[in-house]
């Protein structure tokens, strides 16, 4: 779950984190290379409701990162949907072949 305070800074721990090149991550946010450069450049700034941040939003979502809130006296933080283990055993599944279908995983 993306929750509504998103940081450029933020975007960049995410990506780095999910290990996604600023290109690819771009492209499933639906957004051009230079805005998500932008963006990432604009460190603390939040992100401004709109199609920018939905798209943002999708992407994280796709790439299984969630960003965390500001809690306890820490920070805003982002960490992986699925374990490491997880991660490998998705990748087997989904390597083994078989017929192509929707990805009903939530």
């Amino acid at each position: 779950m993306v929750k509504d305070k998103i940081t450029g800074r933020l975007i960049a721990a995410a990506r780095v984190l999910a290990g996604v090149p600023q290109g690819d991550f771009a492209a499933a946010a639906g957004l051009p290379l230079t805005k998500l450069q932008q963006l990432e450049a604009g460190g603390s700034a939040l992100v401004p409701p709109g199609t920018e941040f939905t798209g943002i939003k999708a992407a994280l979502d796709y790439f299984g990162v969630v960003v965390l809130d500001e809690a306890d006296g820490m920070g805003a933080g982002v960490r992986l949907k699925f374990t490491r283990r997880d991660v490998r055993q998705l990748t087997r599944l989904e390597s083994e072949g078989g017929p192509v279908g929707a990805d009903d995983a939530p």
